[in-house]
């Protein structure tokens, strides 16, 4: 749905973020919370009456997510709920919580109104469709609030990744490259830079460099390694020689970042990378030239 404003040019863009402030923790709280019955297979509630489940147990559920994912936000009574205001919280263990029903949420076969007891008793199906209605409703959160994070098919919270080298087309590209460490390690550090947290940045920008450090010697190791890297860029440049010192100079500059920033290497005296955002442009200089690369593989 697009309101008057949107549809007239006339409310200000959404700005997009990463951080997920305290209003919209309690969002995508609030959103899980709407789902409760449909975990409480898993967390069961037994009717008084002793013929089925009326419900999610939350103890049982919070004892559960204490060891699942301990560093989720709790109340003095240890139980999991929405941070109070200047609380500090892991906004990442919500994310894992979203995960967390993603994979959990079943449909519910059967609903009946127990009058006695005045609840709902649960029947379960061995279906998940519900699911897409979760996913919904989640990733509308994300939209509207311009948080850069998208709940996938797959049931993982990936980052969403804006004016990036990574597209759906070099993805398929990786999958066709025929040496096999190669495309293990690129497929990692592809993994790896689609999740939220910055420490799988910094882990991507190493398996990326790991990829480029093994394309190097795709035609030959060790005293081959210069021919094979002769080879590449000479396939990729059709034979033209300036394009050919633009290749070399590039798997020569990349392999210069390689070894004098902190990526790979951890010596103390490697340039430590700061600043979050640089990981991103390592990650796709480097991607570039790969991309480009395992085009002209034979």
């Amino acid at each position: 749905m697009s309101y008057f404003t949107e549809r007239h040019g006339i409310r200000e863009p959404v700005k997009h973020t990463t951080k997920i402030t305290i209003e919209m923790y309690a969002l995508l709280f609030d959103c899980c919370e709407k789902y409760y019955d449909n975990i409480a297979w898993k967390f069961p509630e037994q009717c008084l009456d002793g013929n089925g489940i009326c419900g999610m147990d939350i103890d049982k559920f919070n004892n559960e997510l204490m060891f699942e994912r301990p560093s989720l936000y709790r109340g003095y009574n240890k139980k999991i709920v929405k941070p109070e205001k200047n609380e500090e919280y892991d906004q990442y263990a919500l994310l894992d919580l979203i995960e967390f029903f993603a994979n959990n949420v079943r449909d519910i076969s059967f609903r009946y109104w127990h009058s006695y007891f005045r609840h709902d008793d649960l029947s379960f199906a061995e279906t998940y469709n519900v699911f897409d209605a979760f996913r919904n409703e989640i990733n509308n959160i994300f939209r509207k609030t311009g948080l850069m994070y998208t709940l996938t098919d797959k049931k993982n919270v990936e980052r969403v990744i804006e004016d990036s080298t990574l597209t759906a087309e070099v993805e398929t590209i990786v999958k066709t490259i025929k040496e096999i460490g190669t495309r293990e390690l690129l497929e990692e550090a592809i993994m790896l830079f689609k999740q939220p947290n910055p420490s799988a940045m910094k882990m991507a920008v190493d398996k990326i460099w790991d990829a480029f450090e093994r394309l190097k010697t795709y035609h030959g190791a060790d005293k081959q390694k210069k021919a094979s890297i002769e080879k590449i860029a000479n396939d990729i440049s059709n034979g033209q020689a300036e394009y050919i010192k633009l290749f070399n100079d590039e798997f020569s500059a990349l392999t210069n970042i390689g070894n004098n920033f902190r990526i790979r290497h951890h010596e103390t005296n490697k340039i430590n990378i700061t600043d979050q955002r640089h990981y991103d442009y390592f990650f796709n200089r480097c991607l570039s030239l790969i991309s480009l690369a395992i085009q002209y593989l034979q």
